[in-house]
């Protein structure tokens, strides 16, 4: 693997409640259609402890498909998805996961601040009751790590894409998410704060936080990401982000001569 992480980084994995190496997902075979026609077909991937993987395809691959099996929000019509080494459909563990989705309208309407929103983050382990001293420092740790500690009396309402993306992913940090799944985060997201985000979260991986992204910004994935998975309903190429860029995986799946830019670290 290339990229940017480091072995201290997958040495405190452990610290994670993930071992250096586990398979955080495992996908064997899997076939899904929402009809008679494929969506998902043969797809086998593997993703481990502390990788940063980027899923990378047209609009209509299966991207966001393949990423909901391999959550548990669908199961396969063929093959077998595990999550943290359980049936992906059983895993009910929701702490261990941070998701962040695509900027949506009703995140936009919430009348709550920031750090109400990184409080739920405390709730798989709390419920609904008082947080105690110790949840309220994760939750303010959370809200630093991300650079949002002066906004955390912000109604949420009030912030700019970029900011809301963040603060969400304070959430997820609150949880102490061992895995962080990004479904196109930055659609909407002005050009100067997105970069700031692909910073943010290369410092997460860095932690030894898996990471998995689903992005239709190439560059972005090329520039931050260790390893691409190139999707078009079956999988044109997994491996090294250096490697995706030299190969012909991108104009293959697209159909097109479509080339990829970035500094591919």
């Amino acid at each position: 693997m290339t990229g940017h992480r480091s072995s201290a980084a997958s040495d405190a994995a452990t610290g994670n409640g993930a071992s250096p190496g586990e398979p955080v997902i495992d996908v064997s075979g899997v076939d899904f259609g929402y009809t008679a026609t494929p969506v998902v077909e043969n797809v086998s991937l593997t993703v481990e402890s502390g990788e940063y993987v980027a899923v990378v395809g047209p609009n209509g691959s299966g991207k966001s498909t393949l990423m909901k099996l391999m959550l548990g929000l669908l199961e396969p019509d063929e093959g077998t998805v595990r999550l943290f080494d359980e049936p992906a459909h059983a895993f009910d563990d929701g702490d261990r996961i941070g998701y962040v989705a695509q900027q949506a309208s009703a995140s936009k309407e919430m009348p709550i601040t920031v750090r109400e929103v990184v409080k739920m983050g405390r709730f798989p382990h709390v419920g609904f009751g008082r947080l105690s001293a110790e949840d309220w420092r994760i939750v303010d740790d959370a809200l630093a790590t991300v650079g949002m500690g002066d906004f955390a009396d912000r109604r949420i309402t009030n912030l700019s894409g970029g900011q809301r993306q963040r603060a969400f992913i304070a959430r997820a940090l609150a949880s102490e998410a061992d895995l962080l799944v990004l479904d196109e985060p930055t659609v909407g997201v002005d050009a100067e704060s997105v970069e700031a985000f692909y910073d943010l979260l290369d410092a997460l991986n860095e932690r030894a936080i898996t990471i998995l992204l689903i992005e239709h910004d190439l560059s972005a994935v090329t520039d931050h990401a260790d390893r691409v998975v190139c999707l078009n309903r079956e999988v044109y190429f997994d491996g090294p982000t250096a490697e995706f860029v030299e190969s012909d995986a991108l104009a293959r799946a697209f159909g097109t001569t479509a080339t990829v830019v970035g500094d591919a670290r």
